[in-house]
């Protein structure tokens, strides 16, 4: 899979996303990840990119035609309108199963605003996907997009040695991930599980969920309603979120 981020700062990207499994998965073939510089393509010496709004207010904008002549690089060189994501508060809150569907495209282009924002008219013209990671202000869409392309990237085919790890984590069937536990069997007096050590895989299994289920109705109770759950299961997130009720 390929990734192209349109950024004022392409440094961020490359220091920030070619370490740990990431780094391994582009160095193995897995992923390429490509930063393009917006202000290469600035007509000014200064390689100025951003201009004062009409109409007044506070800040600066990013203009139009760096932001799509740097998109249009990445076009010509693909030969075909890939699928662009602007990371902004205005978008559609980013979310496991988007990162499900983000990860079968061949090619997914970020672009990283800054300032006040960048000109309405290139982003009617070039952007598909409006995306948030959360209800707060950044300086910039970089951190947003290096998230975005981690949990994505994670989701490829090859970039997990176990790919039965990434179908197993958190947010899988909405629900969080069970607790778990290594080596040594006790620490701190605190003793792994019994049924853990059991060698029953099914009952292990069944353990797992049923924590998965109670660790979601604690902390996360609103991936409840969009989860699959049996009757029993129900009941016993309920039985724990009257529980957390009456500890408020």
């Amino acid at each position: 899979m390929n990734f192209h981020v349109l950024t004022l700062f392409p440094e961020m990207i490359e220091q920030g996303m070619h370490t740990s499994i990431i780094g391994r998965a582009i160095a193995g073939g897995y992923l390429s990840i490509d930063a393009i510089n917006i202000r290469d393509y600035a007509f000014n010496k200064h390689q100025k990119v951003d201009d004062y709004p009409y109409g007044g207010g506070a800040g600066m904008l990013m203009q139009a035609e760096p932001v799509y002549l740097a998109y249009e690089s990445v076009q010509k060189k693909l030969g075909y309108r890939p699928r662009v994501v602007y990371l902004t508060p205005q978008g559609e809150v980013f979310h496991q199963t988007m990162a499900k569907e983000l990860a079968k495209e061949k090619d997914l282009v970020f672009l990283c605003g800054h300032y006040e924002g960048i000109d309405e008219r290139v982003l009617d013209e070039i952007v598909t996907d409006y995306v948030s990671i959360g209800d707060y202000v950044l300086t910039g869409g970089e951190l947003p997009a290096m998230i975005m392309i981690d949990a994505i990237s994670r989701l490829v085919p090859g970039v997990l040695h176990n790919d039965v790890s990434a179908e197993f984590e958190s947010f899988q069937d909405n629900l969080l991930e069970y607790p778990q536990y290594s080596r040594p069997e006790v620490w701190h007096d605190r003793k792994v599980p019994e049924i853990l050590m059991s060698g029953h895989h099914a009952n292990i299994e069944k353990w797992r969920r049923e924590q998965s289920v109670i660790r979601t109705a604690k902390n996360r109770p609103d991936l409840l309603e969009k989860a699959e759950l049996t009757e029993k299961e129900k009941k016993l997130a309920e039985e724990v979120q009257k529980e957390v009720k009456k500890s408020l």
